[in-house]
């Protein structure tokens, strides 16, 4: 429903450069920190082999917004070159297949407005714009594998410009659709579906793929030969109310019919990947039709006939991101307990489980992109920010990872930073559950701490080995965190997944409370000094731990909900209602039971709570939020609501990000470490800083 938390460690830790400063030298973490680190993202291996393309993106605080670079650099390693400027945002990059062109997507002034293709030359000079669309916005695009020709992922303009470039006057939104809208996507019109074009660099002309219409067509691919592409898509008689799609081939030209290669009714998606022989395709499947969102996605290969194998039939666990070796090979992304690693996988199913583990670390590979038999990986863990790493010899299963870029070593090489260890709890009815702990800076064995539960959202995410700011911004202020996978969560299998299907508030509840009972155990957690929060599902946990339990003394509730009955029809899972819960006329005791927080807030909620929410959010509306800060109100319970103006679920305005942090340690600094300090702050003044505001 509503979030994830992912990252790699035994050999990463030995390919890591030592540090330049020695521990007594370094420092804690800061919230400053935040506009240093750099988020090393969408890496591309040039066609010969030779270069690595990537992106790198950081908060700028001073003109509060996210800016994005594109960076090369050799394979083999070195220096690393600046292509763009974040004045100048850029994304999706790719190489032209034959090797003289570096593109990418941007909205940067050109002789066409809006978002379009720009290609430079690998050698250099200035970007010229390669497309020129007007009356649709690009989402994507992939290059034929000729070079000749770009395939542009489209969807008709929200509305139309004024020829002064201000939005024109905002026109009422007709609403035809069953699932009507999304977070950031907004309102959704019945015309508003993605489609797939054909553009002729040399001629201009663009044209429709296919002659379907009123349907999405996504992760477009080309086959080897530039003869065919494949895509999803969901074709059923009504796609708003299935969770279906299916994987798609058609020839490439204007108007083509397009061939289902795919019949399971639940989701079969992408990222696509040919094999290099050109006869099949790898995917994953949903392994739940109805209850998509607690389904885990395994590996599949169909072929150009509709034949589907199963390569790894017996792992169960979600893989992700296939990719084809030169010898038929495939490699996928494995999400396993408190990890995610690459796996190497036989398309012939004959390598026990089908899925052998490439590397044994505590850590978290994502981002996996294949060039011939060069495989490049981003790879983080607990106290090493993601970096750009090569995966060698994965074909011969003795893979070894080899660090490329170096965006974040000037910042790790200054920050002393917490380890996160594993442990291990048993819930009330014997269920083990996994978590993990980050004790403060400095922690002294046998010393009880102040210790704040953060709850992961989803809820089918998972806490892993990776690097999380706010683990260690909370150990350097002296706290411990500990994160639980709670049944509901990833990385245990589908029927751990799935146990908290139509039942929240429940197992999960179980789960954390066994969690925090182990580490008062352990000796780590001061039973009185206990704080709780999580943001997304994990926000809805919140509030349906705080109203089972007395323990904590502070709760913070980000985008999270209490009440399913005002949230049918307001956000974006009007799918997980109908199939999870049943219609509420219909389900009209479950949907009491499950509104226990509020419905019986006079007997339960206790805990001074500070809620949180953008008020663009359509994935977990701020309502829920307003609901219960109202309902605290109203009992005279310490609580607090804070209102992002313009923010989706995830946060993008860096100030913001800045300021959320700041109330979550004031409001735990008060209430579970009991300082003597405002539990609030005031809000943010244009050209003052808090302190300014508050000495008003």
């Amino acid at each position: 429903m509503r979030g994830v938390c992912l990252p790699l460690a035994c050999s990463l830790l030995m390919l890591l450069p030592a540090a330049a400063a020695n521990d007594t030298a370094k420092r804690a973490i800061s919230l400053d920190d935040l506009g240093r680190i750099a988020r090393v993202d969408s890496p591309v291996i040039s066609p010969d082999g030779a270069w690595l393309l990537y992106s790198v993106s950081r908060m700028d605080f001073k003109k509060d917004k996210n800016h994005s670079e594109l960076w090369m650099m050799p394979w083999s390693g070195g220096a690393a070159i600046q292509l763009t400027t974040g004045e100048e945002p850029a994304s999706h990059a790719a190489f032209s297949p034959d090797g003289k062109y570096i593109s990418f997507l941007s909205s940067r002034p050109g002789k066409t407005k809006g978002a379009q293709v720009w290609g430079m030359n690998r050698m250099g000079g200035e970007p010229e714009q390669l497309t020129a669309v007007t009356d649709m916005d690009i989402d994507d695009y992939a290059w034929s594998p000729d070079s000749k020709r770009l395939l542009l992922t489209m969807e008709p303009k929200a509305g139309p410009d004024t020829e002064d470039g201000k939005p024109a006057k905002p026109l009422p939104i007709v609403i035809d659709r069953y699932h009507f809208k999304e977070d950031i996507e907004g309102y959704l019109r019945d015309d508003e579906h993605q489609a797939l074009y054909l553009d002729d660099l040399a001629t201009g002309k663009v044209e429709k793929l296919t002659t379907d219409k009123g349907v999405d067509e996504r992760g477009a691919v080309w086959s080897p030969d530039g003869s065919m592409v494949a895509y999803t898509s969901n074709h059923d008689a009504d796609p708003d109310r299935t969770y279906n799609s299916d994987v798609f081939v058609a020839a490439s030209r204007a108007g083509s019919t397009a061939k289902k290669l795919t019949t399971w009714a639940g989701p079969d998606r992408g990222k696509l990947a040919w094999s290099p022989d050109g006869k099949s395709i790898a995917y994953v499947q949903g392994a739940e039709a109805k209850l998509a969102l607690y389904s885990q996605a395994r590996p599949a290969v169909v072929t150009l006939d509709g034949k589907v194998t199963y390569p790894a039939a017996k792992l169960d666990r979600s893989a992700s991101q296939p990719c084809f070796l030169p010898d038929g090979k495939l490699l996928y992304l494995v999400s396993d307990d408190r990890s995610e690693y690459p796996a190497i996988v036989d398309p012939n199913g004959q390598t026990g489980d089908g899925a052998e583990r490439l590397d044994a670390s505590e850590s978290v590979t994502s981002g996996m992109t294949c060039k011939g038999a060069e495989v490049a990986v981003i790879h983080q863990d607990d106290t090493h920010l993601a970096e750009v790493f090569a995966l060698e010899g994965a074909s011969q299963k003795t893979a070894s990872l080899r660090k490329l870029t170096g965006a974040n070593d000037a910042l790790m090489s200054e920050l002393k930073l917490a380890p996160t260890e594993d442990f291990t709890s048993r819930s009330k009815d014997g269920t083990e559950v996994h978590g993990l702990l980050t004790k403060p800076l400095d922690y002294k064995p046998g010393e009880k701490v102040p210790t704040i539960l953060f709850i992961h959202g989803g809820p089918n995410g998972q806490d892993a080995h990776g690097f999380a700011f706010e683990r260690q911004w909370f150990a350097a202020h002296g706290y411990a965190e500990m994160n639980v996978n709670y049944r509901g969560s990833a990385g245990r299998g589908q029927d751990y997944a799935r146990a908290i299907v139509a039942d929240w508030g429940h197992l999960e509840v179980m789960d954390l409370l066994g969690a925090v009972d182990e580490v008062v155990k352990m000796g780590v957690a001061d039973p009185d000094h206990l704080g709780i929060g999580g943001w997304s599902y994990g926000g809805i946990l919140t509030d349906y731990t705080s109203a089972s339990t007395d323990r904590f003394k502070a709760a913070i509730s980000g985008a999270g909900m209490a009440m399913p009955f005002s949230f049918f029809g307001v956000d974006e899972y009007i799918l997980q209602y109908h199939y999870e819960l049943g219609d509420p006329w219909k389900a009209r005791d479950l949907y009491v039971k499950l509104s226990y927080p509020l419905l019986e807030a006079d007997k339960r909620m206790h805990t001074p709570t500070m809620y949180m929410g953008g008020t663009s959010d359509f994935n977990v509306p701020l309502v829920g939020g307003e609901q219960m800060y109202q309902t605290l109100r109203e009992l005279h319970v310490p609580t607090e609501l804070i209102v992002y103006p313009g923010q989706f679920h995830g946060f993008t305005r860096p100030s913001f990000i800045k300021d959320r942090y700041e109330r979550w340690m004031a409001w735990y600094d008060h209430y579970v470490k009991g300082i003597d300090a405002p539990a609030t702050l005031p809000a943010i003044i244009p050209g003052k800083t808090k302190t300014d505001a508050a000495a008003k």
